[in-house]
């Protein structure tokens, strides 16, 4: 909504200044039709927002849904590009043609007796321990949340706010110069 009342903002100030350099007959048939295409594209970005995001839950409940969990024994975790992962051919061909160059993040496991390669969600790749047992909820090839592990899930570090930088920047040059002045003075 902002950007939204920060258009009209701009819109009414271009209205006002077109009044006052060029006269009002001048301006106001193409600021009306500029106004007219932006309400517009607004309106059309909203329905179509609200479609896709209604798409996304539909695939999101079909997937909880068809979700089991399963113990399986980490080997690695890379981020490889599709091709290079090993899915099958039939993942890359349904993936869109831009993203098939991306790097996702894959996990090579052995369930049972198999070796298998699954594609993986963010946050769980994240937590995913290598060389561990690891019990998954798992849809097809695609590892939706780690659930436990012997020995724990890894804990993702968060992003350090600037403070914190600074803070132990601040901390280990004083350090630094701690150790300086005792060598020093051990030196006299």
């Amino acid at each position: 909504m902002p950007i939204f009342t920060i258009i009209i903002g701009v819109l009414l100030v271009l209205i006002i200044a077109g009044f006052i350099f060029l006269g009002a007959s001048a301006m106001v048939v193409p600021l009306l039709i500029l106004l007219g295409v932006i309400v517009v594209g607004f309106i059309v970005l909203m329905i179509v927002g609200k479609k896709l995001q209604k798409k996304q839950d539909a695939a999101q409940e079909q997937m909880q849904a068809n979700a089991q969990t399963t113990s399986l024994f980490v080997i690695k975790k890379e981020r490889l590009k599709l091709k290079e992962a090993g899915f099958p051919q039939i993942v890359v061909d349904q993936t869109p043609k831009y993203l098939r160059g991306s790097k996702v993040p894959t996990v090579k496991a052995k369930v049972g007796p198999r070796i298998m390669t699954f594609m993986c969600d963010e946050k769980a790749f994240a937590v995913l321990p290598e060389k561990r047992e690891v019990k998954c909820v798992i849809n097809g090839i695609y590892i939706m949340e780690a659930k436990w592990a012997r020995g724990g899930l890894l804990v993702p570090e968060g992003k350090k706010s600037f403070r914190q930088k600074l803070s132990e920047k601040y901390s280990s040059m004083r350090k630094k110069e701690k150790e300086s002045d005792k060598d020093s003075k051990k030196s006299k």
